[in-house]
């Protein structure tokens, strides 16, 4: 597991290593990581396989302790054979002790920027800015057309703390970060223009508070906790998920939502609802009934999916949220909560809720905009629940504060009843006796797994498809 800290626990951190090292001892230290990782980029690059040696380096320089960073490896670049050009992208103001470096080493600092050069370092903001891009900066990017960019900490132009990018901002090939990763690495479009992140130690770790503000699972994490049965297993002890979805007009959503439960930990699926003979017909594992009260005994519940929102819907609803068993409310359940939130008045069991962005407004209020984080946290403390809010980089928000957000997010998901074969999967995780806000948090990882597989292989994936590679790249955890 990953943690992402925000940058007042980043500055506290700093300040705190600071105390006991020389002066710019810290900006050293990242200088050399970078530099590093520069000089392997460049020996990847056609042509530039002496690494530095003879490579052209442009920086673009801000006015902070960033700047002063690309500087400092820009010099130490330069000592290794390359040709550097620096720019003061704020005018005068630039690190001035780093800028020193970097001319004793041979670089030159110029007012217009090369069209064209190797590798090109942002160091324009670092995670003390705000958001967007100085006119100047805006105009060097459009000019200079690098083979690859690196961005130092974040890519400037980014709000480092919810990922939002409001304006313009760099689009990195590689950002190299130091002690830890920050939110925009892994939230909203910032994320999409941090490219490969690679994390330097810089000594920061035992400064850190011990949790981050998020956590980023790793196919580690899945390995380690996947519920896979044992030789002393039966149908019944790896756990029974009831599901009650679709509809007559939807009879795909209950088939999608059966086919995510059978492909997670649990031994036994039990349907209620009206599709049950499409859903058979499908899938003859599963054992139908008509309705949550006739279902028999189970150790989880879902219901919502394509089950339509009138009085036949809610009555189900009242039924399962009235069992002492974990749920997972998903599409037209969450609906009919937003409209009866009293329903959740003596509901003790763990509870799941899977909204998209609309269905978290009808929860919520409002939309959860940029700070999709803090949205799903204050939505899980409010109805002391766990919320995955689904998008590109889903959120898993815990009312005990635990926040995840998944890294397997994939375009491919991005089609109709790729939902409902996810809250089947949650469900199936929780009859399985995992926690919720980790159940929650293996299902989107392993969903999202499962959709980049496919997207290998086939173009625009459907539901049923990814639904159906689940059990492959399942099993492979336990290869």
């Amino acid at each position: 597991m990953h943690g992402v800290w925000r940058t007042a626990a980043v500055r506290r951190a700093e300040a705190e290593l600071m105390r006991g090292l020389p002066p710019l001892a810290l900006m050293h230290r990242a200088a050399a990581g970078l530099a590093a990782t520069c000089t392997q980029l460049l020996r990847a690059m056609p042509g530039k396989h002496a690494g530095a040696y003879g490579a052209h380096i442009t920086v673009l320089a801000g006015p902070g302790d960033n700047g002063g960073d690309a500087l400092l490896a820009a010099e130490r670049l330069i000592r290794q054979g390359a040709q550097a050009t620096a720019i003061a992208v704020m005018g005068e103001r630039v690190h001035r002790q780093a800028l020193r470096a970097f001319r004793d080493a041979g670089g030159r600092l110029a007012t217009t920027a090369p069209t064209h050069t190797d590798l090109l370092i942002d160091g324009i903001i670092g995670i003390g800015g705000r958001p967007g891009l100085p006119e100047r900066a805006v105009q060097l990017l459009e000019t200079i057309h690098p083979r690859l960019t690196v961005a130092v900490d974040v890519p400037s132009g980014v709000d480092v703390d919810t990922g939002a990018v409001p304006g313009p901002a760099v689009n990195a090939d590689v950002t190299v970060t130091f002690g830890c990763r920050k939110p925009a690495h892994v939230l909203g479009d910032a994320a999409l223009r941090t490219g490969y992140l690679d994390l330097i130690d810089i000594g920061l770790g035992p400064y850190l508070e011990c949790e981050g503000y998020l956590q980023v699972p790793t196919l580690d994490d899945m390995i380690e906790q996947w519920p896979f049965p044992d030789e002393l297993d039966d149908k019944y002890t790896r756990g029974v998920v009831g599901i009650a979805a679709g509809s007559a007009e939807y009879p795909g959503a209950a088939i999608l939502a059966t086919a995510g439960a059978l492909s997670g930990p649990a031994g036994y699926v039990r349907y209620a609802g009206a599709a049950k003979a499409q859903v058979h017909n499908h899938h003859p594992e599963v054992v139908g009934t008509d309705s949550v009260a006739t279902a028999g005994r189970t150790q989880s519940w879902l219901i919502g999916p394509g089950s339509g929102t009138g009085e036949a819907t809610a009555h189900e609803l009242k039924q399962v949220l009235a069992r002492p068993v974990p749920a997972v409310l998903d599409a037209d359940a969450i609906t009919l909560l937003a409209q009866s939130p009293h329903l959740l008045a003596n509901r003790e069991a763990p509870l799941v809720l899977t909204p998209h962005d609309r269905e978290f407004e009808r929860l919520y209020g409002t939309a959860p905009g940029d700070r999709r984080a803090e949205a799903a946290m204050a939505l899980a403390k409010r109805l002391h629940c766990t919320v995955l809010l689904k998008g590109h980089h889903t959120i898993v928000a815990d009312s005990d504060g635990t926040v995840y957000v998944n890294p397997t997010g994939h375009p491919a998901l991005a089609t109709a009843g790729t939902g409902d074969v996810l809250a089947g999967l949650v469900a199936s995780l929780l009859a399985a006796g995992i926690p919720a806000a980790r159940a929650a948090m293996m299902g989107a990882f392993m969903h999202g797994m499962a959709a980049r597989a496919v997207a290998s292989e086939i173009v625009s994936p459907v539901a049923s498809q990814i639904a159906a590679e689940l059990p492959g790249t399942i099993g492979a955890l336990n290869d």
